[in-house]
């Protein structure tokens, strides 16, 4: 952005030692959004001061906030909230930059590797196998306790980039791909559990009628593809002491598997220093509630 003379002396009084003063001249340069970013980042090279380096930090997230919130508003009003286009944004609020086609395009090749192994007279259990072959013995991907010390573990690009996830992310990847194969797995809401579950699509499970857990043929561990049947979610639910009501057997939507994977991401920050973070994370979660 060209720097004007207004510009030019908020950017002067960044340093300003009155914290009413840094706070009427940050939020005045928030204004100016994204494109003042540039003029920002050339002030932090030029700046020694880290105290004030890190000042200029915070505006440039506070830019980049304002635009993610937009895009989350703006997501949660469409009228089919598509899971990739979520979890990428979830994505860019650790990588705003980020290239959205790179990840794009490394779902794509996974899909394909599995696709190229599928055929039409695969049974259900077949067609999972092939998934679980594909993902965690070709391309060897990992499943992890959730650990909220892990923050990238939380985000979708890097956990196609490292090949290690935990039970959410894991979770959506395998849900996204194979709703790109037309395989009917969807994650449920399983006390404790991020779990998926394959649906017997033969049934209108789909119409918004109440869930039955005779529809599933079976579930799998996004973790590492192990196959649950029936009588193993039973005996879940008897050990944890709670009744498996329809409704744990009902598929997540879109929006309300990305509350899961904010409201989870929020808890990395919980210390004195990030917990802005936290609190970002936590709205943005708000906003796309249903």
């Amino acid at each position: 952005m060209e720097e004007t003379r207004e510009i030019s002396a908020l950017l002067h009084l960044i340093d300003d030692p009155d914290a009413e003063v840094y706070t009427t001249v940050s939020d005045r340069i928030v204004t100016y959004g994204k494109p003042i970013i540039p003029n920002l980042e050339n002030l932090w090279e030029n700046t020694p001061n880290e105290e004030i380096q890190e000042r200029i930090e915070l505006l440039i997230h506070r830019l980049h906030f304002q635009d993610l919130q937009a895009d989350f508003t703006t997501y949660a009003k469409k009228d089919y909230q598509d899971l990739l286009e979520g979890a990428l944004l979830v994505s860019q609020y650790q990588f705003p930059d980020l290239m959205t086609s790179t990840v794009t395009q490394e779902m794509e090749k996974i899909r394909r590797n599995i696709w190229l192994e599928l055929n039409s007279y695969l049974t259900a259990l077949e067609q999972v196998n092939v998934v679980n072959r594909i993902l965690f013995a070709y391309y060897k991907f990992k499943g992890v306790e959730v650990s909220y010390q892990y923050p990238e573990e939380f985000l979708l690009n890097k956990v196609l980039e490292t090949h290690r996830g935990n039970s959410i992310t894991n979770g959506i990847m395998y849900q996204l791909l194979c709703q790109m194969l037309d395989i009917p797995v969807q994650m449920i809401n399983i006390p404790r559990q991020y779990i998926l579950a394959y649906f017997d699509t033969s049934h209108e499970y789909f119409s918004g009628e109440k869930s039955n857990p005779n529809k599933i043929h079976f579930y799998i561990d996004p973790m590492n593809g192990q196959i649950y049947t029936q009588k193993d979610v039973e005996n879940y639910f008897s050990r944890i002491s709670v009744p498996p009501t329809p409704s744990y057997f009902k598929p997540l939507s879109h929006k309300r598997m990305l509350q899961h994977l904010l409201e989870e991401f929020s808890k990395c920050f919980d210390d004195e220093k990030n917990r802005y973070k936290q609190n970002e994370l936590i709205t943005l979660s708000d906003i796309i509630s249903e």
